[in-house]
C-alpha cells in the first residue's frame, strides 16, 4: 500500500485513513472491534471531532495503551480561543491521551491568523506550546477559504473535500498544498455516499503524493472494502479512468458539498443542508435530522420561488431547485417509512 507523509508533519501513514464519524451511530462495542481490526488491517491514521457525539469517547478505548501505534487527528468547532481550548482539553480526555497528532478548527468560515482579533490562532499556538497537540491543521468546506489558508502558510495540514466528482478548482487546492509543503486530508471521498466503487475511489487518490483520504466506516463491510485496498492494486490505470469519467458525467450534477455558498435564499430556505438532507441522514445519527425542526425546514423547500439566485452562486454550477426538490421526496419516503435507513 502506498504511503503518504502529511506535508511538514511528517506523519507518514499509508493512504487509506479512517473516518471516525460513523462510528457514532454503532454501539461501543462494535466500535472498538471495528477500529481495532481497521489497525490490524495497516491503517493507521484516524480522524475524529468533538462534534461527533461520542466518537472521539470510542476511539480513546479502542486505542488506551497503544497510543504510540497510531496517528489522531480531531477538531473543534469552538469559535472563541476559551471554548476551543475546553474542547482540546474534554477530547485529550475522551481520548485518553496528553496530545493530538493534529489538531483541527472545524469548518471555519475564515482563515484565523495571528493578529485578527478572534485569539484563535493564539490559542492554537498556546496549545501546541504545552504539548497538547503536536501539528496545527484546518478544515473547511468553501473553496475560497480554503485557498486563503493554503495562501497563509500558518497551517500545516488543509482537510477538505475532495472525490473524483471534484473539479478543477478543488484539485488545484491538492497542488497547492503540495507547493506549500502542506498535508491534505480528504474528507467526503466517496461525495456524502454517491460513489460506491471503493476500488475507483482509492485509484483516484493514489495520483495524489500528499493525500490521506479519510473513509467514513460504520460497517464490517464497508471496512472490509478499505482493506481489500491494502493490496496497492488500486491504480488510476486506463480501464479505471474510463469508468471514473462515465461515473462523473452521471453524477456531477449531484453533490451538494453543503459550503453555503448559494446562501441567502430569498424565502429562508436552508439550502446548503435541505439540498444535501439525502445524504447527511444516512451519515450522522438519523433522529438529528428527522426531528420537528428538520420537517418543517424541509417543508419550506416546496415554497421555493425557482428564482435562480441559488443556482447562479453555486461554485459547482448545480441544479440547486431540482436537488431540493428530489431531497424532499427521498425525505418524505424515509418519514413514511417507505425507504428504511438503519
Amino acid at each position: 500500500m502506498k504511503t503518504v507523509t502529511l506535508g511538514s508533519t511528517g506523519i507518514t501513514t499509508p493512504q487509506n485513513g479512517f473516518g471516525a464519524l460513523p462510528i457514532q451511530r454503532i454501539s461501543t462495542d462494535d466500535a472498538v472491534k471495528l477500529v481495532r481490526r481497521a489497525y490490524a488491517g495497516g491503517m493507521t491514521f484516524f480522524d475524529t471531532a468533538r462534534a461527533y457525539s461520542d466518537s472521539e469517547e470510542k476511539l480513546g478505548i479502542a486505542f488506551e495503551g497503544m497510543r504510540d501505534k497510531v496517528f489522531i487527528a480531531t477538531k473543534s468547532m469552538g469559535k472563541t480561543p476559551e471554548k476551543l481550548l475546553a474542547d482540546l482539553d474534554t477530547s485529550l480526555g475522551l481520548l485518553k491521551t496528553d496530545h493530538v497528532d493534529i489538531f483541527q478548527p472545524h469548518c471555519v468560515e475564515q482563515c484565523y491568523r495571528p493578529g485578527d482579533g478572534t485569539g484563535m490562532y493564539e490559542a492554537l499556538l498556546e496549545a501546541k506550546a504545552a504539548g497538547k497537540i503536536l501539528h496545527i491543521g484546518i478544515t473547511a468546506h468553501k473553496i475560497g477559504v480554503a485557498e486563503e489558508i493554503i495562501a497563509s502558510g500558518l497551517y500545516e495540514t488543509l482537510q477538505f473535500p475532495l472525490s473524483y466528482l471534484s473539479g478543477e478548482r478543488e484539485i488545484a487546492l491538492v497542488h497547492a498544498c503540495a507547493e506549500a509543503n502542506m498535508g491534505f486530508i480528504a474528507m467526503k471521498g466517496l461525495a456524502g455516499g454517491l460513489l460506491t466503487n471503493a476500488r475507483a475511489c482509492m485509484a483516484f487518490m493514489s495520483q495524489f503524493d500528499n493525500v490521506v483520504p479519510i473513509w467514513g466506516i460504520q460497517r464490517e463491510s464497508e471496512l472490509d472494502q478499505w482493506l481489500a485496498c491494502m493490496d496497492g492494486k488500486s491504480v488510476l490505470d486506463a480501464e479505471t479512468s474510463a469508468f471514473i469519467e462515465a461515473d462523473r458525467a452521471q453524477l456531477s450534477g449531484n453533490f451538494c458539498r453543503g459550503c453555503g455558498y448559494c446562501m441567502p435564499c430569498p424565502v429562508g430556505i436552508q439550502i446548503n443542508q435541505c439540498a444535501r438532507i439525502s445524504l447527511m441522514v444516512r451519515r450522522a445519527p438519523s433522529a438529528n435530522w428527522l426531528n420537528d425542526y428538520w420537517q418543517a425546514e424541509m417543508q419550506k423547500t416546496t415554497e421555493c420561488l425557482h428564482c435562480g439566485a441559488c443556482t447562479a452562486r453555486c461554485p459547482y454550477e448545480l441544479d440547486t431547485p431540482r436537488l431540493l426538490e428530489e431531497n424532499y421526496a427521498d425525505y418524505k419516503r424515509i418519514l413514511s417509512g417507505e425507504t428504511i435507513i438503519d
